[in-house]
């Protein structure tokens, strides 16, 4: 908090007034994947398939034996197999799999996808902008698919993501793609219409919030901290304020007017910030990202 407002316990619970009940974040137990006995095969083992699998595993959702992988770079293929335990295929034909995770580039897809063998019983996929109705027509008959959008958070376990089911995607699939997306972070179900609207929030929405965080330190730095102590002092005020929303469950402007008094510094800097159009810059910075998440999937 801002040393312009020191706030109790006390003022705490005045300025949220009728607080809401806290906000309870879906996380998955790990149990459904290791009961069923999912063989999970990862085409493309670079950082997001790691960050996936890697949570799984950590959190006992799979185990490192159900899983294999194979990625057209041997090097990736090779960390991913010492970071996981998991086995490595020569390529996707050969992956000892029922369940495929697809962490392609959306231009790699179509051609990973053809390499599907026939028997491939679920594609869940990373690939930004492709919709499920151009999954599901290149997946050999049979298979059901999931579209999800996580984002790179999710390399720390800090990940916020999104998915939505295919036709003919049943409910025990939906449970495996909150398993490992959950594993790394928060997850929720969404209809289609809305993942290019998460594509553009939380998909793009850490590379906004890493330019925040460069301006903040920046400020420290010209009223005299030194760069590092400026930068951590930063990071951690954008990860306690992400906390605090989260966890209360109070809205942001509720919380925003508890650290801001009148008169003082924090309304000072917030002028600052409207008069600069922040807000309208982050408005309009998550509207056409989401846009063009639309335009990839269309080309």
């Amino acid at each position: 908090m801002s040393p312009d407002f020191p706030v109790s316990s006390k003022m705490t619970a005045r300025a949220a007034g009728g607080m809401q009940p806290k906000i309870t974040l879906a996380r998955c137990t790990p149990d459904a994947l290791v009961c069923r006995g999912m063989k999970l095969g990862v085409i493309g083992c670079g950082k997001m398939g790691s960050a996936l699998v890697e949570g799984a595993i950590r959190s006992g959702a799979i185990g490192a034996s159900q899983v294999s992988g194979c990625d057209t770079h041997r090097a990736t293929a090779d960390a991913f197999a010492a970071a996981t335990g998991a086995t490595l295929a020569a390529d996707i034909a050969s992956l000892d799999a029922d369940t495929f995770l697809l962490c392609t580039k959306p231009h790699h897809a179509a051609a990973a996808l053809a390499a599907l063998p026939p028997t491939a019983g679920l594609v869940i996929s990373v690939a930004a902008g492709l919709t499920t109705a151009w999954l599901e027509a290149r997946v050999p008959a049979g298979c059901r698919v999931i579209r999800c959008m996580p984002n790179t958070p999710a390399l720390v376990g800090k990940g916020a993501a999104a998915f939505c089911r295919g036709s003919s995607a049943t409910e025990a699939d939906a449970d495996a793609a909150r398993l490992l997306l959950g594993s790394v972070g928060i997850v929720v179900e969404l209809p289609e219409s809305l993942m290019d609207a998460v594509t553009g929030l939380s998909g793009s929405g850490p590379a906004f919030v890493y330019i925040m965080i460069e301006a903040m330190a920046d400020g420290g730095v010209r009223a005299g901290l030194p760069r590092a102590d400026a930068l951590k002092l930063a990071a951690q005020t954008v990860l306690g304020a992400a906390a605090m929303v989260l966890d209360t469950g109070v809205h942001p402007a509720a919380l925003k007017d508890m650290v801001a008094s009148p008169g003082g510094t924090t309304i000072a800097g917030l002028a600052e910030l409207e008069k600069h159009g922040m807000r309208a810059a982050f408005i309009e910075a998550v509207h056409s990202a989401a846009r063009r998440a639309t335009e990839l999937g269309g080309s």
